[in-house]
């Protein structure tokens, strides 16, 4: 190191100057690249030649590999396919014998339909050891040195595998045990937990194809799961804590005034304690959900909407509504739950929750519809069958208090529903293809004439409407209407730009269907045609065996198909002509029922005897036959 004088001693510095290096020549780096390109062809041959010397034969499999367990390197592919396949049926009677701790269980191969594709795993080794020259002599040295052991495409039957895994699941399988609560009278206990253990079904499936489809039959362990609890029993020490305190003495139920008493017993049945994984307190469960239910029914008041009162003189007044009660039983159970974890004997009162229910239609709404007057009704009469006067009565409740808005369209199907037998209809005479038979619901089409010519004074427009098959004269002419649901309906539009109330009132032998809204005064003007006969009237022979042949019996007289229609002219208050429409109605003939005789008629003989000394002669003459009767019934 050299030391600078004559200088500053706070400016001296240190100088150090680099060595330069010559720069090479043009002949010096020529020889550089020389030996390289030397070295690196012949390594690139001597790593030829090594892979030469391991390639091998290309129709060969490579040294070192191995199948299903079985060495097969240095065979040509059928060779080894062959080798395979000859081992495998040799095998397929051989069972494999399975372990789970000290249990053994011994499965064959055919048994389950285990399938092996040995020609797939074949052509799979000989890809590994398949390249060109050299390369495939890398590769196989690879192989040599490694090793591969192949594992073949297998199938099983899945029906056979399963019935055999859940056999194994069962022997095997000791599921786990949550920590839990239980009472012993009233007193609880807390069940420890136990840990368990379960076959591992994905692992073992794969594990037992696998083995089947192996060559060597070698016992083979199935794996098996720890299978851990969540809950212990550390973990409900506070739980069970809570439960003594809940079932150390009686718990106070109120409603307003109203109170219960729950006992210690009852309070036991309520609750719901920690098992099956929950770790808390609660109150439910079937006990619970029993005596709410019970508790509702005498807690609960359900709203009712506002309606309207109709007087003798035809004024309507709105009734008002009443708003309803239910019980909240959720929040009811948790204010009873949190009663009864409370030790204070004087805290121990729980208050039931219920929640208002708003009716659906309030006082002011129903006042804000208007309806105040009668608008239009019609009465008709009935008798007859005591189940059509039942089903005459139901139909008219289902579609009394109807109430229709501007505009709405009032469908008698909708406002009723099917006609069945679980809502209380009952067989009673009824029209069926033109025939007067014995259905369900018979006596409906008494209420929808009734509602039709409610709706026809009313000057409302009639959208929908059909006539019976059979003209009925206890109706008003031109005037009936037939309903089957869900195809023959009665619908009107409500037109009014108001409100509409349709109301029944049902008599012993008369039915009254009125429409309360805000009156408008319409003036309804009718003209009926008269009823034509539209053709002769059909006729019915029914072959009579008790009649002799020729004999007739006129059973029914029938009546002709007949036609008529209304013409009707709706005018509002200042006269203007609101509506001009017809209706047209066309009935069928009731067919005159003639019973024809089949018996054949007997022979009737005459025998005259003369007597003599010496013969007797008897002589038969044939009588000719009376002409036919034809006989009339009422």
């Amino acid at each position: 190191m050299a030391r600078l004088t004559g200088l500053p001693a706070r400016r001296r510095t240190l100088l150090v100057r680099p060595r330069r290096r010559r720069p090479r020549t043009r002949a010096q780096r020529r020889v550089i690249w020389q030996r390289t390109a030397i070295g690196a062809a012949i390594a690139a041959l001597a790593a030829a030649a090594l892979g030469l010397a391991f390639a091998g034969s290309s129709d060969r499999l490579a040294d070192g590999v191995r199948i299903a367990g079985i060495d097969v390197g240095g065979r040509t592919p059928h060779e080894a396919e062959r080798i395979l396949s000859a081992r495998a049926t040799a095998l397929a009677s051989v069972p494999v014998t399975f372990r789970v701790g000290s249990r053994l269980w011994k499965l064959e191969p055919r048994r389950l339909g285990v399938q092996v594709d040995w020609a797939a795993a074949v052509d799979a080794v000989r890809r590994q050891g398949e390249g060109f020259g050299p390369l495939r002599g890398f590769r196989r040295l690879d192989l040599r040195f490694f090793g591969a052991d192949i594992a073949p495409p297998t199938q099983a039957y899945d029906a056979a595998l399963r019935f055999w895994l859940d056999r194994i699941e069962r022997s095997v399988n000791v599921p786990h045990r949550e920590a839990s609560v239980v009472l012993r009278g009233l007193v609880p206990h807390v069940i420890p937990s136990r840990t368990g253990h379960v076959l591992d079904r994905p692992a073992a499936t794969a594990t037992i194809v696998r083995a089947l489809a192996s060559l060597k039959r070698e016992p083979v362990g199935l794996p098996v799961r720890v299978d851990r609890p969540k809950v212990t029993a550390d973990d409900l020490k506070v739980a069970a804590a809570q439960v003594s305190t809940a079932l150390s003495a009686s718990v106070h139920v109120t409603l307003g005034e109203t109170r219960w008493n729950l006992r210690r017993g009852r309070i036991a049945r309520l609750l719901e304690l920690p098992r099956d994984g929950r770790r808390s307190l609660a109150v439910g469960g079937k006990g619970a959900s029993t005596w709410f239910a019970a508790l509702a029914k005498r807690v609960d008041t359900r709203p009712k909407d506002a309606t309207w009162a109709v007087s003798s003189n035809g004024r309507v007044r709105v009734v008002a509504d009443r708003p309803g009660y239910l019980l909240d039983v959720p929040r009811s159970a948790t204010a009873v739950l949190r009663a009864a974890l409370v030790t204070d004997p004087a805290l121990r009162s729980a208050k039931l929750v219920v929640e208002k229910a708003e009716a659906d239609r309030s006082t002011d709404e129903a006042r804000a519809m208007q309806i105040t007057g009668l608008v239009a009704s019609y009465q008709t009469f009935y008798g007859g069958d005591p189940n059509r006067v039942h089903n005459v009565q139901l139909v008219a409740h289902l579609v009394d208090e109807h109430v229709i808005a501007p505009g709405a369209v009032f469908s008698f199907n909708q406002a009723t529903g099917a006609r069945t037998a679980d809502k209380g209809f009952k067989e009673a005479p009824v029209i069926i293809n033109g025939e007067l038979q014995t259905g369900l619901g018979g006596g409906v089409c008494q209420v929808s004439t009734t509602v039709f010519n409610a709706a026809y004074e009313a000057g409302l427009p009639i959208v929908s409407r059909t006539n019976h098959a059979l003209y009925i004269s206890h109706y008003p002419q031109g005037r009936d209407a037939t309903v089957n649901y869900p195809d023959i309906d009665l619908k009107f539009i409500n037109d009014t730009g108001h409100w509409l109330l349709l109301r029944t009132w049902v008599g012993s032998s008369s039915l009254t269907v009125a429409l309360y809204g805000t009156p408008v005064h319409r003036r309804v003007v009718s003209e009926t045609a008269p009823l034509e006969v539209a053709g002769a009237i059909p006729i019915k022979r029914v072959p009579d065996p008790a009649l002799e042949s020729g004999e007739q019996v006129v059973e029914e007289s029938g009546e002709p198909p007949r036609t008529t229609s209304v013409h009707r002219l709706v005018y509002s208050a200042s006269g203007k002509l609101l509506l001009d429409s017809t209706f047209y109605s066309s009935y069928r003939g009731e067919a005159k029922v003639i019973r024809v005789g089949t018996k054949p008629a007997p022979e009737p003989t005459t025998t005259t005897t003369t007597a003599t000394t010496t013969t007797t002669t008897t002589t038969t003459t044939t009588a000719k036959k009376p002409p036919a009767k034809t006989t009339t019934q009422p």
